[in-house]
């Protein structure tokens, strides 16, 4: 875990074990690599693996088949501490939020062509691990009123909201 934008009520101990309730919900065996870093950085990412010049709120890069890790997932502290304000809760229980999203596509799940399933595993899991709304839903929310984006990625990174 690479805390390089530090994040208030959020320790690197608590991550961890909300990290390994979530993965074990999830079904990953194999660790994950976390960044929390800057929207700078993220847009840098985001540029690099998805040749998109805007800073984004989570990334995750699944890890070959084989190997200790899952895989890795970017967070913006600054995204999330917005999206957090706008939403009324803590900035950490967003972290979590955008995690649990990025654990979910390390895990092989995509909203994007399931036909609902991570959505829905999403939904569950939520409850479960006393989180907020979802990425998902609230996209979902916000694309009742709005065209949808039509976005495709490469493989190598996913943009996970």
């Amino acid at each position: 875990m690479i805390f390089e934008k530090k994040v208030a009520g959020l320790t690197e101990a608590s991550l961890s074990r909300f990290l390994l309730r979530a993965r074990r919900s999830v079904g990953l065996s194999r660790g994950v690599n976390l960044l929390l870093t800057s929207s700078q950085e993220m847009r840098s990412l985001n540029s690099r693996f998805r040749g998109k010049s805007q800073p984004t709120d989570v990334l995750s890069f699944p890890a070959s088949s084989e190997g200790p890790l899952a895989g890795e997932i970017a967070i913006s502290t600054e995204i999330a501490a917005r999206n957090a304000a706008r939403l009324g809760h803590s900035t950490a229980l967003e972290i979590k939020v955008l995690a649990l999203h990025g654990l979910l596509h390390l895990a092989g799940f995509d909203h994007e062509r399931d036909n609902g399933r991570m959505a829905r595993k999403e939904a569950h899991m939520r409850q479960e691990l006393r989180l907020p709304t979802t990425l998902i839903e609230r996209s979902q929310a916000s694309e009742k009123s709005a065209p949808p984006l039509g976005w495709s990625r490469p493989k190598r990174a996913r943009r996970t909201a």
